[in-house]
């Protein structure tokens, strides 16, 4: 939005990630990528500086009115400077565990407001050849969607860079903003803000809920109405659910995205509901290392979902609204896990969960910032707990990127955390991969690192039972011995195969040849079905349920 000063306002969205920032709790957006080579700070430096052309807003700080009177606003950095935004650390060991320490110093700090929000950290020093690149933006700049479309900006698609020319334009001083005629412009500018929305917000309000009634025209409205309750309540806390005070850490893993597609056409549903079907078995054996009993309860996760259409994916700001979905942790066949999970989302989506939230979303929106500003932090330090985790999957490059001619082989993300979010999951999609970044809280999660091994574990698990053709998909599989409805056990049967453990007693001679194949066909097909067992790595996910 376009102010009257040429300047561009920040949407109440992108503010919004603005004002739930706080001591030990930034609110930052990175990736740590790893590249094959060298890459010297002065020659990366240089390079991004020619990139700076393209994204005018990395030479933009938000600069807020005074008393929070209105939305902030995108002015100039008088004083910017390229060195101040890349960075270079030298680690000593090289190994991974390194890398990762580095990272969470990263994300664990907060971005000078005074500038503009972004930074990028050389890792040198690492084995094997590498280069370690940690990409950090403020997520008042950017969604996961728009952090993609900065990434494609500042890199390369071949390993000859462009020619770019660096922007020497010299940045022009934004004008005051502390002066008193400023002050009661923003002042009645406020004003009028809150008015037009009090009188604007039954309307909008009112087509929304419309909107979603008229597509829930076959019986979809009592659902929308026995949700709300269910979206509204607190959430049952698993042992990650705390208070984050901050260091932040991470923790990685990756899967490779052929895999995922064919589990997805062997079991049905959309390579997110197989993701989000691994994510939730590894927070199941993660609660259950901590001797949480999983039966009847049920993890709630928080679903980003891109709201462009449309419009240019590199479009910067955050276009996003959330689906929340509970999930049983309960589930022991990973398929049934799976179907549940598709089931429940296409459910949500059809009735219009997404509308519904971004229209609770629009009744806050109308909310006087000055009180916004006040109240949400004071709301994040709340015992309420309205998800367990956020998840958010993210379509990356299918093809190789690279930065000076070096190519990109790794790219894990990184989503901030907050409140009682103590660990959140973000997935990005690279060149043939899917990188899993978890974050989180030092005190909240101190074993994060089993995340990584927990995930591999959940993904073997539901791979083998995607295909192999003897899991059963029923949450009750046939008891030894019995046949379904469809195919009676014959009537002639019931007598030897009562006495099979008996067959060596009986003369040969005693046994029809009628008889005998009629109990050899039952036994034979309850063998080679394997409906009678479910595999070890399956029951082993809830040995301690009861």
């Amino acid at each position: 939005m376009q102010s009257s000063n040429g300047m561009h306002s920040l949407s109440w969205g992108d503010t919004f990630f603005l004002y739930l920032e706080r001591e030990g709790q930034p609110i930052n957006i990175a990736s740590c990528c790893e590249f094959e080579g060298m890459i010297t700070k002065q020659a990366c430096t240089r390079f991004v500086e020619s990139k700076l052309a393209l994204i005018p807003r990395y030479k933009q700080r938000p600069v807020f009115p005074a008393f929070n009177l209105g939305l902030p606003q995108w002015e100039p950095d008088p004083d910017f400077d390229i060195r101040n935004h890349v960075r270079e650390v030298v680690v000593k060991q090289g190994t991974d565990v390194n890398l990762k320490a580095e990272t969470a110093k990263v994300v664990s700090s907060h971005l000078d407001r005074y500038h503009p929000l972004w930074d990028i950290t050389l890792v040198r020093g690492l084995k094997g050849n590498r280069t370690g690149v940690i990409f950090r933006i403020h997520h008042c700049l950017a969604d996961g969607v728009a952090g993609v479309g900065i990434m494609r900006v500042l890199l390369d698609s071949g390993p000859v860079s462009g020619k770019t020319q660096p922007d020497a334009d010299r940045p022009h001083r934004p004008h005051p903003t502390h002066s008193l005629a400023i002050l009661l412009d923003q002042v009645l500018k406020s004003y009028q803000t809150i008015m037009q929305g009090a009188l604007t917000a039954q309307n909008e309000v009112l087509n929304i809920a419309r909107e979603m009634l008229s597509s829930a025209t076959h019986g979809h409205a009592e659902e929308i109405i026995r949700l709300v309750p269910e979206l509204v309540k607190p959430s049952e806390r698993l042992p990650f659910n705390r208070i984050c005070h901050g260091p932040q850490q991470v923790a990685w893993a990756e899967i490779r995205m052929e895999e995922i597609k064919a589990i997805r056409e062997s079991c049905g549903g959309t390579v997110n509901d197989v993701v989000l079907a691994v994510i939730t078995s590894t927070v199941a054996r993660y609660a259950q290392h901590h001797r949480v009993k999983l039966r009847g309860r049920h993890l709630r996760l928080v679903v980003p979902v891109n709201v462009r259409g449309d419009a240019d994916v590199s479009e910067l700001g955050n276009r996003i609204t959330f689906l929340p979905v509970n999930i049983p942790l309960d589930v022991r066949n990973p398929r049934a896990l799976l179907a549940r999970i598709n089931e429940r989302i296409s459910f949500l989506r059809g009735v219009g969960v997404p509308e519904l939230v971004g229209m609770f979303g629009m009744l806050v929106s109308k909310v006087p910032l000055p009180v916004q500003a006040t109240l949400v932090p004071i709301l994040t330090q709340l015992p309420l707990s309205l998800a367990n985790m956020i998840c958010t999957n993210v379509p990356g490059p299918r093809m190789p990127l690279y930065l000076l001619g070096h190519k990109l082989l790794r790219c894990y993300p990184y989503v901030p955390i907050g409140g009682e979010l103590g660990v959140n999951v973000a997935i990005l999609s690279y060149n043939g991969v899917a990188y899993v970044g978890f974050g989180g809280d030092a005190s909240a999660v101190p074993d994060i690192e089993l995340f990584e091994g927990m995930l591999r574990e959940s993904f073997a698990e539901l791979r083998k039972a995607a295909t192999s053709p003897t899991v059963a998909t029923e949450k009750k599989p046939e008891v030894p011995g019995r046949r379904a409805r469809p195919h009676p056990i014959p009537t002639s049967a019931a007598k030897p195969q009562a006495t099979k453990q008996r067959i060596k007693k009986i003369p040969v001679s005693a046994v029809k040849p009628k008889t005998n194949e009629a109990v050899a066909a039952p036994l034979l097909s309850g063998s080679e079905t394997g409906a009678v067992s479910v595999p070890g790595p399956i029951r082993s996910l809830a040995q301690t349920d009861d």
